[in-house]
């Protein structure tokens, strides 16, 4: 334990709990064994993190300097509200300035990762395996379910629901219902997912047509491993048809070629 840490009453801190220096724990919140929690970091009342989560460890943020990579220092907190689960081996980062902040009564499953300065609204679900990149800022009770991902800098609406393994790209409307990727609004994505599966029978069809075609020697577009060379007279043109038609009916004389 750091110095200047703060503890509440009736707080637990299990078997290699670490807490950097001017941490703050709330009352009745159980740290599970093996959670490290970076200094200044504010942990709220009643808040469970399993084991082997990490709390307030430097963003991922690099700035390219002479050809590499020079660090940026990450001065910020992470601050986590009152009522908060967190499962295991999830990992908090700190934010470049100001807080990343998990919002009161969220639920955070295991290996879940979220970036410096995200914001996560109060009673939101993210489902294990998920991922919010930097400054994206969830609205109230949002649920990213399993293998989902957020791209940095965006908003995403209150009650917005983001289905396992989407990735959101853009900003997203309250109330959103979204799959795929790039994430796109779930009906959409159903009907996408239906044509896709057609896609195989659309094609054998296309290719009976265009076999019954050159049987008849009309030309068509070449298909998959076909060429462009067709069998059958040239098809003529609909202005040396209609100047035919004409000619058999003697309104204009018939010229050399």
């Amino acid at each position: 334990m750091g110095a200047g840490c703060a503890i509440g009453d009736g707080a637990v801190l299990m078997p290699g709990v670490v807490l950097g220096d001017q941490v703050e724990v709330g009352r009745e919140t159980v740290l599970h064994p093996g959670v490290v929690v970076y200094s200044r970091s504010v942990i709220g009342e009643r808040v469970v993190i399993h084991a082997g989560s990490v709390v307030g460890s430097d963003g991922f943020g690099f700035g390219e300097e002479e050809g590499g990579r020079a660090k940026i220092p990450q001065v910020g907190i992470v601050r986590i509200e009152d009522d908060v689960e967190i499962g295991s081996c999830t990992t908090i980062d700190r934010a470049t300035f100001g807080a990343t902040v998990i919002g009161r009564g969220s639920r955070i499953d295991n290996l879940v990762q979220i970036a410096h300065n995200v914001v996560i609204g109060a009673g939101s679900v993210l489902v294990a395996q998920t991922g919010v990149a930097g400054s994206t800022r969830l609205g109230r009770a949002v649920v990213m379910a399993g293998q989902s991902g957020a791209a940095g800098h965006l908003t995403i609406g209150d009650r917005a629901v983001v289905g396992a393994r989407a990735a959101v790209l853009r900003d997203l409307e309250p109330g959103s219902f979204v799959l795929g990727y790039p994430a796109t609004d779930h009906r959409a994505w159903k009907k996408a997912q239906v044509a896709f599966a057609r896609l195989p029978d659309l094609l054998h069809r296309v290719l009976k047509i265009e076999a019954s075609l050159d049987a008849t020697g009309l030309k068509t577009a070449p298909g998959p491993g076909r060429s462009r060379k067709t069998s059958g007279p040239r098809p003529r043109s609909r202005k040396r048809v209609a100047g035919a038609a004409r000619r058999r009916k003697g309104e204009e004389p018939v010229r050399g070629r």
